[in-house]
């Protein structure tokens, strides 16, 4: 049996922002820019200015090497990222956020993974593009953006050239923020909580929502709206908003606030598959499932707000749940 090709899953005349300033050397700069910030570490608002790279640990338990838990193409993703090829996760071990009802628990909370060397890290983004996978999507890679930008040039060198997918928590720091402009094609932060009261019961980051809405705002800065051509995500901002149960106050905060200080168009997954996971059973009311009802008033919600991209992986369902099916059929 012979080998089959396979076909470049990017739009032709795209090319990902990291391959510009590769050849330009602003890339080889904001790499050594962020492997300094390891060394009295402020990568993220939790500043816990221990020295990374001397093997330092703070609230991230992650030192000098990243750690990866697993990568492979993804077709659980939003439909822009998961096309007809996957999108390229790669799933980095611990966190700088830490909610107590993670249901990722064992990775972000009790560190399974395997530390990587940068030509790894490569190679595991160069796998995933021949695989055919439409993007690379790092997975909680607050904590080691770092890391990623190291293996950047190893992997152009190979031949990268799909779009990059920063998939975080919305727990970033402007500083590096900053730092990735022009590197990530795709931001795709979760919006958890608009009260600094459920961040710190929650995640014990009183600032979550203060720092999360300076990010999401600096995220559109450099990205802009989803761009997405023949079905697949180029570039711009994906937003993520998980309802918790007894959180729709929080939950149509959240949705105004990116209808009217990010953008209309903003693309928003307001995902309803909470589950109460690792520690949640002792913190009430995220001890039990999320109900129909509170997320029929989420989408809702998102309606009033103006949005008008909401991911459709799920469209029969969530046109049953705005009792909008039953008039078209």
């Amino acid at each position: 049996m012979g080998f089959v090709m396979i076909e470049k899953q990017h739009t032709a005349g795209f090319e990902p922002g990291y391959l510009k300033l590769y050849a330009n050397g602003e890339l080889e700069k904001r790499k050594n820019a962020l492997l300094h910030r390891l060394s009295e570490c402020r990568l993220c608002p939790r500043n816990c200015k221990v020295n990374r790279l001397e093997g330092e640990l703070g609230m991230c338990r992650t030192g000098r090497l990243a750690m990866v838990s697993s990568y492979s193409p993804h077709f659980g993703e939003e439909s822009p990222l998961v096309g007809v090829s996957g999108s390229g996760t790669i799933f980095f071990t611990n966190c700088n956020l830490l909610c107590v009802f993670c249901q990722n628990f064992d990775i972000s909370h009790e560190g399974s993974g395997f530390e990587v060397e940068e030509g790894q890290l490569a190679a595991m983004m160069m796998s995933l593009q021949k695989q055919g996978c439409h993007n690379i999507n790092f997975v909680t890679p607050s904590h080691v953006v770092p890391q990623i930008v190291e293996a950047l040039p190893v992997a152009i060198e190979n031949g990268l050239d799909v779009p990059l997918v920063y998939n975080t928590s919305g727990y970033d720091s402007l500083e590096t923020l900053k730092l990735l402009d022009g590197i990530i094609d795709i931001y795709m932060p979760d919006f958890k909580f608009w009260q600094k009261e459920s961040a710190k019961r929650f995640c014990k980051a009183a600032d979550y929502p203060a720092r999360t809405r300076e990010a999401f705002k600096e995220m559109h800065r450099q990205v802009g709206d989803l761009v997405i051509e023949k079905g697949i995500a180029q570039k711009g901002l994906l937003v993520r908003h998980l309802v918790m149960p007894g959180g729709l106050e929080e939950t149509g905060e959240i949705l105004r606030f990116l209808a009217g200080e990010i953008s209309r168009h903003t693309y928003v997954n307001v995902m309803d598959q909470y589950r109460p996971c690792g520690h949640a059973m002792k913190y009430p009311p995220i001890d039990r499932m999320l109900d129909s009802e509170e997320y029929r008033e989420a989408l809702r919600l998102a309606k009033e707000a103006g949005l008008k991209r909401l991911d459709d992986r799920n469209w029969a369902r969530i046109l049953r749940r705005l009792d909008i099916l039953d008039h078209l059929i």
